[in-house]
């Protein structure tokens, strides 16, 4: 039997930061209500700057402008209801907050949008989604800034595709 292929998982995700407090958005999951900064799956047909933007709208809202890159993280979890092996591949991005779109409906299964200071997020360390929240807000507190030049995405990416023959369009 063939071992199956390793399929990291890739996410975005943005830490924001405005007048000392931290963005986080709280929702729910299978394990109860967890916290997480704006983060999701990367989509077909976007650079890894422009899905932390769309992110950052879904789940809390508001504009959002990426103009440094943190870094990669990867982190392995279990999925807890069919305890399948799964590795998050994050590529996190910081920048400039714009616009809030206060009659926009958040994303579904996100509870609501909180402001945390670093020792808020430190002490809720238990509710995080995932271990790399806070790896993340002590990379952007330790001053970790990357050009966003270090994430290179080739423009077919950004092609869409045309259906292999015999797929349907």
């Amino acid at each position: 039997m063939p071992a199956s292929r390793w399929n990291p998982r890739v996410t975005v995700a943005a830490v924001i930061e405005k007048d000392g407090r931290f963005l986080l958005i709280e929702e729910e999951t299978a394990l109860g209500l967890k916290l997480n900064t704006p983060a999701g799956h990367l989509e077909p047909g976007e650079t890894p700057a422009q899905g932390c933007a769309r992110e950052v709208l879904e789940e809390a809202a508001h504009d959002f402008t990426p103009t440094a890159f943190l870094g990669v993280y990867l982190a392995r979890s279990r999925k807890n209801t069919t305890g399948e092996d799964q590795t998050y591949l994050r590529l996190a991005f910081c920048g400039e907050l714009g616009a809030h779109h206060a009659g926009r409906a958040l994303d579904d299964g996100i509870v609501r949008t909180l402001w945390m200071t670093a020792d808020e997020v430190r002490k809720s360390a238990a509710r995080h989604r995932s271990p790399l929240v806070l790896k993340c807000i002590e990379d952007y507190i330790a001053g970790v800034r990357h050009p966003l030049s270090a994430v290179h995405s080739d423009p077919s990416l950004l092609k869409v595709p045309a259906p292999a023959r015999g797929e349907r369009e």
